[in-house]
């Protein structure tokens, strides 16, 4: 792992659209450092921060090497990393905290933590010891924790004591958390009760995007970020306007049109026909590509309703264009 004084995170609290930057790979399924990086580039250029391996980032999928090389480009590439909130969480706590402390030392802005999910229904002592070891191991004052509640996928959630627990033992680096469990009522609840302890709650999608903000949440961290950006960006900083509620519906239905398929095909899917490069549609198993025809449906339904992805041809103009120089 590369090291950097250059890119040191800021006193400013991440907030806004950030989204969980889809890996691309090469044919023999490695990650592709190029257009990772390019697409780094078009999401920060359209408003929206980085939230690399994430759950939509196949993350689960890399290892702490790659992951490593992935954020070492991003280093190489000047890109400001203070807008990055990379997740680092494991199931085990030696990798967690390898990756937490070079993306501290990387200057990202936050790290998105799992909690450890291999074995179920673990008692909270062992999730706030889990926590506590990693603050403790990565032991950097610029570290800001957030939690990723994810139930429905990992089995194991994040409840408001263990965030309470958290908060009083290590208050300023328990930073927030990206709630994705599909409970409004348990999002409000975090919100109201943490908020005002300067605790960021971030919505996992923007189909809430309006109602979070609404409330005092932070923004979203959401899949189709990828490929639906400034959109998105339009409603976090247009909430307060009359339209803010046909802007939210919008976005719910591209949502939707993505939602129809396995998400992360699909958003890979849309970047190759929009980039004009297959090589996108590249996904590691146990993950498939989507099959031509539900391909071609996807791809129907989106221009149909007008969709497109601003801005997106010149910067793979512009880095081809570097390349051979």
């Amino acid at each position: 792992m590369k090291s950097t004084t250059s890119n040191l995170a800021p006193s400013a609290k991440l907030r806004g659209v950030l989204s969980p930057v889809l890996t691309p790979f090469t044919p023999n399924l490695t990650p592709d450092t190029k257009r990772f990086v390019t697409h780094c580039k078009w999401l920060l250029a359209q408003g929206v921060g980085l939230a690399m391996f994430g759950t939509n980032s196949e993350g689960n999928s890399l290892s702490v090497a790659e992951k490593c090389l992935l954020l070492d480009a991003l280093i190489n590439a000047d890109i400001p990393l203070h807008r990055a909130m990379p997740g680092t969480g494991s199931c085990n706590l030696p990798d967690a905290v390898a990756l937490t402390s070079a993306c501290v030392a990387a200057g990202c802005g936050g790290v998105l933590v799992l909690p450890p999910f291999y074995y179920k229904n673990p008692p909270e002592d062992g999730l706030f010891r889990f926590f506590a070891e990693l603050v403790e191991r990565v032991g950097d004052r610029r570290l800001r924790v957030y939690l990723y509640h994810i139930p429905s996928v990992a089995s194991v959630g994040i409840s408001p004591s263990l965030v309470e627990r958290l908060l009083k033992s290590y208050p300023g680096v328990i930073a927030g958390m990206k709630d994705t469990g599909g409970d409004w009522a348990f999002t409000k609840s975090m919100i109201e009760r943490f908020g005002p302890a300067g605790f960021d709650v971030f919505a996992g999608t923007e189909t809430i995007l309006l109602e979070t903000l609404k409330t005092g949440g932070a923004g979203c961290i959401a899949a189709t970020a990828n490929v639906n950006p400034a959109r998105i960006v339009d409603l976090f900083q247009n909430w307060q306007m009359p339209q803010a509620p046909e802007m939210q519906a919008g976005l719910n239905r591209t949502r939707s049109l993505f939602a129809a398929q396995p998400l992360i095909s699909a958003m890979k899917t849309a970047l190759a026909h929009f980039t004009g490069d297959e090589g996108w549609k590249t996904v590691r198993p146990p993950l498939l590509p989507l099959a031509p025809d539900a391909s071609q449906t996807l791809m129907a339904s989106l221009l149909e309703a007008g969709f497109s992805m601003p801005d997106l041809q010149r910067y793979q103009s512009t880095d081809s264009a570097k390349e051979t120089k």
